[in-house]
């Protein structure tokens, strides 16, 4: 996923301003995609100049509103249906593991069991941000929750996997 179709997503919701934009990155995409302001503007900017976006509105101290246009919602469906995403097979998490055994049996529970807490702690943090949403039946709504609950049985399924895997350690 890049950035710019993260936004070109947000803005098939509604127009909103770079503020805005970086608003709704911190509820909702910045634990699957997370970007700086610096980012966002930058990528805001390419989008207009591409023809993607438009700016729909200006305001008071330079505040610009930005739109999807007719090609960036093309875009946004194309990317959608006729790019595969990008399956990261990169684990930093797992090539650990593959080398545990360099360490003492207490290092390798240790490693593990850090594992298990902090998936805990990322599983609380999502819990958190769930119960804090004011969820409506809009659309980035729906999809948000869908997303977050992925989050949420992901690090749920880590916690589990680490504290089986640490207990595979206790017996060897």
């Amino acid at each position: 996923m890049s950035l710019r179709h993260a936004l070109l997503g947000l803005l098939s919701d509604r127009p909103a301003s770079g503020y805005d934009l970086l608003k709704l990155f911190d509820t909702s995409l910045a634990n699957v995609w997370p970007a700086t302001q610096s980012q966002i503007y930058t990528e805001l900017t390419k989008l207009a100049d591409d023809g993607l976006l438009s700016v729909s509105n200006e305001g008071s101290r330079g505040r610009k509103e930005y739109s999807l246009t007719d090609e960036g919602l093309a875009e946004l469906r194309h990317w959608l249906t006729e790019t595969k995403p990008k399956q990261s097979v990169r684990s930093e998490i797992l090539l650990r593991v593959f080398f545990l055994s360099v360490l003492t049996p207490e290092q390798r529970r240790g490693y593990l069991d850090n594992l298990a807490a902090i998936s805990a702690e990322q599983y609380d943090a999502l819990r958190r941000l769930y119960d804090s949403m004011d969820w409506d039946e809009g659309n980035l709504s729906v999809q948000g929750k869908i997303a977050l609950e992925y989050g949420l049985r992901f690090v749920t399924m880590r916690r589990e996997w680490a504290e089986w895997a640490a207990e595979q350690i206790n017996q060897g």
